[in-house]
């Protein structure tokens, strides 16, 4: 997903580069407070988190379950545009389903 998200022209910085592989959420959330970056996961955790704790710019919630890499895109791309347009609002959680 980083290198496709980079490739159509938007930041983005897997756990890994950043040295978060092996890192808990707090630790994830912390990283993404430091940078201004939004959480992009799968991961109902941290939707939860968004609700009740400063933190990131937004946390994008993908409501697909279990896909891989090219399901997942296929799925992503069309609702890529209102999810950019959603956090340049504000939007502090997006739900993507």
């Amino acid at each position: 997903m980083v290198r496709w998200l980079r490739e159509a022209g938007h930041e983005a910085e897997h756990i890994e580069d950043a040295g978060l592989l092996q890192a808990d959420d707090a630790a994830i959330w912390a990283h993404a407070e430091r940078t201004g970056a939004a959480i992009l996961t799968k991961d109902e955790d941290f939707a939860e988190r968004a609700k009740t704790a400063s933190g990131p710019s937004a946390v994008v919630w993908l409501r697909i379950g279990n896909a891989g890499n090219p399901e997942l895109r296929a799925w992503f791309g069309p609702r890529l545009a209102s999810i950019v347009q959603m956090a340049g609002e504000g939007s502090r959680i997006i739900e993507v389903i």
